[in-house]
């Protein structure tokens, strides 16, 4: 399918506008790798506690930080989880402010930083029970301490009111309550009379529940950024393929847009305070086989008008090559855009990072194949032919085909 019908752009002509561009992104990438904001690492790198909370209402992920903050949290990062629909926030705490033989002190610090900063009835109710937090085992503890049916400490007690523990949490954790209970008095008719009465006197909600608390270990995460960083290198050797499929100065200019794309992306992670997952290095290994194929694709037009014409400039070859893989560039490159455009507008906060990488790797990967990539052609031929090595490119060996 063509789009574009004898296109005549002069892309050769812009390569100083367009080194202009990558050189500013390029520079003010390093600058805040190295200088500003520094490698943004998600917790699977750094090591930390992801706690996930949900609220009965809206969270205010300001007010949450604060409250974090007047709780002694240090540098807590807060994120929404999943449809904002679902009222659900991660907290992830420091590497330092945890440890994997400690799982619930990062739980237990959530709960009591909400409650006495956030929670508009935690800080009144200290001393009572958390119904929207306490465990099935601290319910039925808690009503087996306070006997509201005067059972006495006997195994009937116990069972009951263990099963009566059971009836409060299944009643919480259903689908049309998700862990948080609107108030005390949903309760009513859920347990016997004598309990409910009890929990109306000892019992509050706080309006938030954690749902659930993980865990990565600053040994995991070191080990995982190990294998993060030899997988990208790894995902390099094609400048290997390359060589035996073309010619070495064709591998090298692919890997230099690689390289590019590559250096803009996570800049741009620096630039924006995006932490950097697993999930974006799989994004950004994504974005290296897309700008590598993207790349090839535009190399091998090229190859293949060199073979028929020999005389040609270069230069005017090369934007005849690009002009004539301009209909498949914006085809390809222009659906995969709005599909994960899509994604990054509307997938949610846990999927923005992923979706970020992958719109700025296929936009900066487009772009590289035609104003990295195959300017450098031209330039290694300049400097052959002014180094009086010759002016022909070594492009279209027929033994390498």
């Amino acid at each position: 399918m063509e789009l574009f019908h004898d296109v005549k752009i002069d892309w050769l002509g812009k390569k100083w506008y367009f080194l202009g561009f990558s050189l500013i992104f390029s520079i003010s990438g390093l600058l805040s790798l190295f200088f500003w904001h520094g490698l943004p690492l998600d917790v699977d790198f750094r090591g930390g506690t992801v706690v996930r909370v949900k609220f009965a209402e809206k969270p205010d992920l300001d007010r949450i930080r604060t409250a974090a903050n007047q709780g002694g949290i240090q540098d807590p990062r807060i994120a929404q989880y999943g449809v904002a629909s679902n009222n659900e926030v991660l907290i992830t705490l420091s590497r330092s402010a945890t440890s994997v033989a400690a799982l619930d002190q990062g739980r237990a610090a959530i709960v009591s930083t909400l409650n006495k900063n956030y929670s508009s009835t935690g800080a009144q109710n200290q001393g009572k029970l958390d119904l929207d937090n306490a465990s099935r085992d601290a319910l039925a503890a808690w009503l087996q301490q306070t006997d509201p049916e005067h059972m006495g400490d006997t195994n009937d007690a116990q069972t009951h009111y263990q099963q009566q523990a059971d009836a409060i949490a299944q009643f919480r954790d259903s689908v049309d309550h998700g862990g948080v209970l609107g108030s005390v008095d949903d309760l009513h008719g859920v347990v016997d009379p004598a309990v409910f009465s009890d929990l109306q006197q000892g019992a509050y909600v706080s309006g938030f529940s954690v749902r659930s608390v993980e865990i990565v270990g600053a040994q995991v995460g070191k080990q995982l950024q190990k294998q993060a960083i030899l997988a990208t290198l790894y995902s390099l050797g094609m400048l290997i393929y390359l060589w035996f499929r073309f010619e070495l100065i064709y591998g090298v200019a692919a890997v230099v847009a690689c390289f590019h794309d590559t250096l803009i992306t996570v800049g741009a992670f620096s630039l924006a305070r995006m932490e950097i997952s697993l999930t974006v290095i799989a994004a950004i290994l994504t974005l290296v086989g897309y700008s590598m194929n993207d790349t090839i694709v535009v190399f091998d037009r090229i190859r293949e008008n060199l073979r028929i014409s020999r005389r040609e400039p270069l230069a005017d070859l090369v934007n005849r090559s690009i002009n004539q893989t301009l209909s498949r560039t914006v085809l390809t490159s222009g659906l995969t855009f709005l599909t994960v455009l899509s994604l990054f507008l509307f997938g949610g906060e846990v999927l923005r990072p992923f979706s970020f990488a992958l719109v700025i790797g296929i936009l900066i990967g487009t772009y590289s194949s035609i104003a990295i990539a195959a300017p450098m052609l031209v330039a290694y031929q300049d400097w052959r032919a002014n180094s009086g090595r010759g002016a022909s490119l070594p492009a279209a060996r027929k033994a390498k085909v």
